[in-house]
């Protein structure tokens, strides 16, 4: 029983202080259903943070959004990708809500986007009104909840920033969901740090064994270790009334008692969220799909999520015989904890199994420029490419390269350029540079062409080829064909497909007019919404024009009747 109660006022500590720092009654919920969480803020998502907080929306979409504070629309971005339909709140303390995957806006906004995307003459809009054209009071309606852009399901994604646009953790403002549940721990895994330093007379990393103990604490396997090592883990949190696999809020490790690191995701910048591949395990993502974090700060880390260290979290050990104790202890947003003991007897010993070497002739250092030419390619790496220095293995074969594996991350684009001078100049616009997939098909990267050499921009290493696209797009109408009647029809639906470079643009027309279409590339579907003002009545002529990447169009021209 006394246990069970520093247990509690455990928790009860750890939410009071956040509500000390931050305002609870400044927001509400932007749902009008029970807030269960489909993702959390920071979690580790691919090369990035996750900057807010997924809300589900029982697996709808079309619920009411709700201003989480009184303010203003101070900014609406309409993307095929990313947020999709997304809206931006700013609010007199400062802060400001974000709003994305919406399926449309409140009818007011609505109304205004749509105004500007015909002014535009383009679906995607990126718009900043002033303040005082579209204020809201907290609690009016400005959204419904949608899957729009790049979400995989239907959901609200949510977010506070401050007023540098930093993304801020919205549980610490009191938006927040049940949770019982202790975080789950999933992989273990222990690195060699310095040349000499040696775990079970190895240098190689190492996963660990653990299992729970009768107190509900885990225990890992012993290891012999030596010299400067560390630690990665592998970690999820789930909340009541889901089983989603969400990030956790903080991990705090400790050698022997003294702690040495804490991780807490409060707040952080979008400027630093793509360094989350040098604070995973890249390499064991890419390669096992485990993804874990690790517990000490490499070179080429400025993350500001880390809120302490010692020695960068790095554990020396030097003190041969001794018996030492490793320490994580993993938390969610509620306090509830999962600990995490490794035990450790320091020992030099001879290495059976020392690490690999190696070498090639081209050498990268992290924080300098390279330029390589491999027979008709070259390759640019700007400086800070790469986190660490590293030896890549570069080879081509006439229009092939193979630049590595996508084992080792990348922080800054590459540039890759292809010598099409062989090439008849007619030929060259529909070249493109592609990646090879797992599934030896060729993907779109990029196809620009820059005097006689064809460059794309890449940001993960692998196998790259050349193709030729001289097919145009497919355009299949989904609800009607020439010369029919589709008065009782509210929407008229299109899809598209580009096998080969993908979708660039598209363009509909309807009696000479530009007509707003939708484009969904998940279900690569474009739908057309009756009633934006064109007069339908009678006869209509619709053209409807799609290009893909390297310019090859296809026109579809029909006439339907509506009363």
């Amino acid at each position: 029983m006394k246990k069970s109660l520093l247990f509690l006022f455990g928790i009860a500590a750890n939410v009071m202080f956040a509500q000390n720092k931050f305002p609870q009654d400044a927001f509400i919920k932007p749902l009008k259903i029970p807030t269960v969480f489909a993702g959390t803020f920071g979690e580790l998502r691919s090369n990035h943070f996750h900057s807010g907080l997924d809300i589900k929306s029982q697996h709808r979409t079309g619920l009411e959004v709700v201003a989480s504070a009184s303010g203003y629309v101070s900014r609406i971005k309409v993307s095929h990708y990313g947020y999709g339909k997304a809206l931006y709140i700013t609010h007199p303390n400062g802060y400001t809500t974000v709003y994305g995957h919406l399926s449309k806006y409140g009818p007011a906004i609505e109304a205004y986007v749509k105004q500007k995307q015909y002014e535009a003459e383009n679906y995607e809009v990126e718009l900043f009104p002033n303040p005082d054209e579209l204020v809201v009071t907290q609690g009016d309606l400005v959204a419904y909840s949608g899957n729009t852009g790049g979400s995989g399901g239907p959901h609200l994604h949510f977010e506070i920033r401050d007023k540098n646009e930093r993304p801020m953790n919205a549980q610490l403002f009191g938006i927040q969901a049940p949770d019982h549940k202790d975080p789950i721990l999933k992989d273990l895994v222990v690195y060699i740090l310095s040349d000499s330093s040696h775990v079970n007379q190895s240098q190689k990393r190492q996963e660990l064994r653990f299992t729970k103990q009768p107190d509900g604490t885990f225990l890992a396997e012993k290891i012999r270790a030596y010299g400067q090592i560390g630690f990665a883990l592998g970690t999820i949190d789930q909340q009541d009334g889901a089983n989603n696999s969400n990030g956790i809020y903080s991990i705090e490790t400790s050698f022997n008692g003294e702690k040495y690191l804490e991780v807490k995701m409060d707040q952080f910048s979008f400027a630093e969220t793509r360094y989350l591949n040098r604070m995973i395990d890249y390499e064991l993502y890419e390669g096992d799909r485990k993804r874990v974090q690790k517990l000490f700060i490499e070179r080429n880390n400025p993350l500001s999520i880390f809120t302490y260290e010692k020695n960068k979290g790095v554990i020396d050990l030097t003190q041969n015989g001794n018996a030492s104790v490793y320490t994580i202890k993993v938390k969610d947003f509620q306090g509830n904890t999962s600990t995490l003991v490794v035990p450790i007897t320091i020992a030099k010993e001879s290495i059976l199994t020392p690490k690999e070497i190696k070498t090639t002739p081209y050498f990268v250092e992290a924080e300098t420029y390279k330029n390589f030419e491999v027979g008709d390619w070259e390759v640019f790496i700007p400086e800070g490419a790469f986190y660490d220095d590293y030896y890549l293995d570069i080879t081509a074969n006439t229009d092939a390269l193979h630049l590595d594996e996508d084992l080792i991350p990348v922080h800054k684009y590459l540039r890759l350029a292809y010598d099409v001078s062989a090439f008849a100049v007619q030929d060259r616009e529909k070249l493109y540079i592609g990646r090879v997939n797992y599934r030896g098909l060729l993907r779109y990267e990029g196809a620009r062409l820059e005097d006689d050499h064809l460059t794309a921009s890449i940001n993960a290493l692998g196998d790259f080829k050349v193709g030729i696209d001289t097919k145009p797009p497919k355009i299949q109408s989904l609800d009607f064909s020439d010369g029919k009647w589709i008065s009782n029809l509210n929407e008229i639906n299109f899809k598209i497909i580009d096998e080969d470079t993908g979708i660039k643009s598209y363009r509909a027309t309807i009696n000479g007019k530009f007509a707003l279409m939708e484009y969904e590339y998940k279900k690569n579907q474009l739908t057309y919404s009756f009633g934006d003002g064109i007069s339908v009545s009678g006869a209509n002529e619709l053209k409807l024009i799609v290009t893909d990447n390297v310019g090859n169009s296809t026109t579809l021209e029909a006439t339907f009747y509506r009363k």
